[in-house]
């Protein structure tokens, strides 16, 4: 009796789940649990978040303005100090016209020297790197003088500096050129009395991608170690166990690294915020600095009598 009754229910069972098989395929209704349209919804949020963030032009300043934002490092973070630096920077460029330059740029420095004849000194060199943040923000210039390499340190807010000029602007393939020490001396040659060149206004900044050539070995760094893209005869000088040993030491994995690159940057969040408290500022110089460039421009020499 017992058999029977448990057959009589597997039947039933049976008979149940067909039932509903049929049902759910005649029907014109969809299931409650497939829900596609959600996932699409959060995929459009995310996309135009993302091109909000990347079409706001406040954040083209982390190029322009690399000093505004405080260090990574959260040991060397304090918002009073940050904040009291930023109107320091402000007020310094008020007074100084610091312009827009890259790791690659040609500048002229011009420096109060009290030992000098003329009590002021002029480089006028390549831009080889540029770090630092807040007032500690420095940049590195480098030419060939006699033969000699000839590389100097500016503090990018030093008082004594009295005008930085820049005589080509442009961008280069790597973000440091520490490589051009051990480079052929004519990438690194610029003359004193070298002409600006001036470009139209609203153009990109044009990327030099010249490749230098270097000398033969030793080094100064194992540039083979290095990913740079601005050499062109690195394997010219290198033996097999050289290229064993940059195989070995090769660390391809860092770049898909989310937490060290998170570590190294700055949230956007308080990108914003930095932006939003110098931007009217920034503005305010930018604006008057194009009158003063119109002024210097078509101003038209006096004509001499006699």
């Amino acid at each position: 009796m017992a058999l029977a009754i448990r057959r009589y229910n597997d039947i039933l069972c049976a008979t149940k789940w067909f039932i509903r098989r049929d049902c759910r395929v005649f029907s014109t209704l969809p299931e409650t649990v497939e829900q596609y349209p959600k996932p699409q919804v959060v995929k459009e949020q995310r996309s135009s978040r993302i091109r909000a963030n990347a079409s706001n032009p406040k954040l083209a300043y982390r190029q322009i303005y690399p000093e505004f934002l405080p260090d990574p490092n959260p040991k060397w973070r304090n918002s009073l100090r940050e904040k009291l630096e930023r109107a320091d920077m402000l007020k310094r460029r008020s007074q100084i016209d610091i312009p827009e330059f890259y790791v690659g740029s040609i500048l002229a420095v011009t420096v109060a020297d009290p030992h000098a004849q003329g009590k002021v000194t002029k480089f006028v060199g390549i831009c080889i790197e540029r770090k630092g943040c807040g007032l500690r923000a420095e940049f590195t210039l480098r030419n060939v003088v006699d033969h000699q390499g000839v590389e100097v340190r500016y503090d990018l807010y030093d008082p004594t500096v009295q005008k930085i000029q820049v005589l080509r602007l442009e961008k280069r393939l790597d973000d440091k050129l520490f490589y051009l020490r051990d480079a052929l001396p004519e990438y690194s040659t610029f003359a004193f009395d070298m002409d600006p060149e001036i470009l139209p206004e609203g153009t990109p900044v044009p990327v030099n991608a010249v490749q230098v050539i270097l000398k033969p070995r030793p080094w100064l760094e194992r540039w083979e170690r290095q990913e740079l893209k601005g050499v062109a005869n690195i394997e010219e000088h290198l033996k097999e166990k050289d290229r064993v040993r940059r195989e070995l030491r090769a660390t391809p994995w860092e770049k898909y690294d989310l937490m060290k690159t998170y570590r190294k940057t700055i949230p956007v969040e308080d990108q914003n915020k930095i932006w939003a408290e110098v931007n009217s500022q920034l503005e305010q110089l930018q604006l008057t600095r194009k009158k003063m460039s119109r002024k210097r421009i078509f101003n038209t020499p006096k004509v001499q009598l006699g």
